[in-house]
Order: structure tokens, then C-alpha cells, then sequence
């Protein structure tokens, strides 16, 4: 019997949402509508801080992995809490059929919080990336294992034109090889597409991005926490690494604190419990 390729099956129902969202909404309105949206927040100065491990806490009502991972489910409620526990920013799952997300929790899950939001998504094309700030996302995760060097690029280059922050992740050695290997050059004044205002960012020689390690296959849905261990080595102690998926214990969390890891990315076992603040304190240490 052959085994079912989950990364394949959300991508191809992902093309048929990006063809209806467009149909809905053209590229060119997302664009004008969000020229006069307030700055994004500011994603990666948020989840790196020196000595510190800093934590991402995710909005994620199911998953194919785990079914469903939460009954009362209230997004805006979840990322509160979240807030009040101590939380750096907040992930956001906005993937429809099969974790149950919309793009629309970004804007009210922005209303109640004033910490960074991070969408997270299986972004393919550029409409996403204006769909994503239109929507109210501070920053976005690009997965290097279904994106090509060249669209890497074009996609941090567009979302640092609108402000926006970028969390590249990596499962494999090769992905992350690719991931390390991106060099991207800001783009001139002059080069960024009608309608948008220039981001304000400092004169830099690359655009900053933050490296991610998920310790889940995308495909057999399959997590292993010897996944960091293999490839945190393999990152410069100057990047900010997030490690994401597996996390369950303070003891993992020290483990990766003591590996030097800048930020850890949790949904599901803070989820599962009834006292999400308490949650977060007794995984995090703090």
C-alpha cells in the first residue's frame, strides 16, 4: 500500500484556495488596501534576545498529525493568554483544510494582542505575501523543502519591501544548506512595486531572516528531536535558529537552551492544556 505524501496533498488544495482568493480579491486591491495599513511589528528583534530563549506560541486548532487539538477554540482568547504568560509573538496557523485556519485570525488575533504575529502557512506564490501583510501578519515562514532558491529569494525580498520579517525553515540537511546559502540583497527605493511604501528598514549588505528547524517530516508527519541536534551545529552562532515541533517538556527546553537556540516555536502541547498560562510557565521555566 502506498504511503500518503501529506506536504503533496496540502499543496495541491492550497493551489485551488490561492485560485479562489484571487478570484475574491485581485492582487492589485490587496496591494492598494494595504498601503495605508500601520508598520508590522517587529518579528525577529522580538524572539532574539541575548542569553534568553524566547518563545513563539501558536495558534493551531487541529493538525494532521494530531486531530484535533483543542475543542474551545477562541483564537483571539488563545493569543491573550498567550500575551499574559510571557509569550515573544505569536504563530499563527492560517491553513484552512487541514488545520482548520483562516487568514482572517490574523487581523483579530492583531486586535487583541500587541505582540508580533507570525503567519503560518504553506506559502507557494507572491499573492501570499500580499494576502499576509494585508491580513496583518508581522512576519511569514517560507518552508525551503517546497520552494526553490530563486522563489526563497523573490519571497524575502518581497516581504521585507512591505515590512515584513521571514522565518526560512528547514528539516533536512540539504534544506538547510539551501536556507544558509540564500544571500539576499535589500532592494533599491526605486525597485519596490507600485503602491507600497518603502519599509523603513536600516541600509544593510543582506536582508536578515530567522532560521528555522522543524524537527516534523512534512511528509510522514513524523517528529524527531535528534533532528536539531543534527542540524543546530550546522547553523552560525550569529543567526537567530527557532526550533519548532516536538518541544513538549522544560526539559527539552533546556536541552535547546543549552545548545544555544534563540527561540522555540510550541502550539500543541500548550494547547492541550486547560490552563494555557500555567502551560507556558511550566514548559519555559519561567
Amino acid at each position: 500500500m502506498k504511503k500518503t505524501d501529506s506536504l503533496k496533498e496540502i499543496i495541491a488544495r492550497k493551489k485551488e484556495r490561492i485560485a479562489l482568493a484571487k478570484a475574491a480579491m485581485p492582487q492589485e486591491q490587496l496591494i492598494a488596501q494595504s498601503a495605508s495599513l500601520p508598520a508590522p511589528r517587529p518579528f525577529l528583534e522580538a524572539i532574539n534576545k541575548p542569553r534568553n530563549i524566547t518563545l513563539i506560541a501558536e495558534v493551531k486548532k487541529q493538525s494532521p498529525s494530531a486531530g484535533l487539538i483543542r475543542e474551545n477554540f477562541n483564537h483571539a482568547e488563545i493569543a491573550l493568554a498567550y500575551q499574559e504568560a510571557g509569550a515573544q509573538a505569536v504563530s499563527v496557523l492560517t491553513e484552512e483544510d487541514f488545520f482548520a485556519g483562516s487568514p482572517l485570525f490574523l487581523n483579530e488575533i492583531k486586535a487583541a494582542v500587541s505582540l508580533p504575529l507570525l503567519r503560518k502557512d504553506f506559502i507557494i506564490e507572491p499573492y501570499q505575501v500580499y494576502e499576509s501583510r494585508f491580513y496583518g501578519a508581522d512576519a511569514i515562514l517560507l518552508i525551503a523543502d517546497i520552494l526553490s532558491k530563486d522563489a526563497l529569494c523573490e519571497f524575502i525580498t518581497l516581504a521585507d519591501t512591505l515590512g515584513m520579517d521571514c522565518l526560512v525553515e528547514a528539516h533536512d540537511e540539504k534544506e538547510l544548506k539551501k536556507v544558509l546559502s540564500l544571500k539576499v540583497v535589500p532592494p533599491q527605493p526605486a525597485e519596490a512595486p507600485a503602491l507600497l511604501k518603502p519599509a523603513g528598514k536600516p541600509k544593510r549588505k543582506y536582508i536578515d531572516f530567522a532560521v528555522g528547524i522543524n524537527n516534523r517530516d512534512l511528509h510522514t508527519l513524523a517528529t524527531d528531536l535528534k533532528t536539531t541536534e543534527k542540524l543546530f551545529p550546522l547553523v552560525p552562532k550569529d543567526r537567530v535558529a527557532v526550533v519548532e515541533s516536538g518541544i513538549k517538556t522544560y526539559q527539552d527546553i533546556l536541552f535547546l537552551k543549552i545548545l544555544g537556540v534563540s527561540s522555540v516555536l510550541v502550539g500543541e502541547s500548550i494547547l492541550r492544556s486547560n490552563d494555557l498560562q500555567s502551560s507556558i510557565q511550566d514548559l519555559m521555566g519561567w
